[in-house]
């Protein structure tokens, strides 16, 4: 998939566990976790505010597009 996420990397730039954010943010360590490993096939702007304020981060700094190579294909 070209969007990948970067929750992790940005967790540890703020020195922050995954179940401390997900109690600041409102929502479940499993769905947290779930977007973190780039399994979440779509992020509420709600949430990804939420994220963005307690990371005091930018939307970017969490998501990134990075395009398939044409002989890649999804599965």
């Amino acid at each position: 998939m070209p969007i990948v996420v970067n929750l992790d990397v940005m967790l540890a730039r703020r020195k922050m566990k995954l179940n401390d954010l997900a109690a600041s943010v409102g929502i479940t360590p499993q769905n947290l976790s779930v977007l973190k490993t780039g399994k979440a096939k779509a992020i509420r702007f709600s949430t990804l505010e939420a994220i963005c304020f307690h990371l005091e981060c930018q939307p970017a700094d969490i998501l990134e597009y990075q395009p398939s190579r044409p002989d890649e294909t999804d599965a």
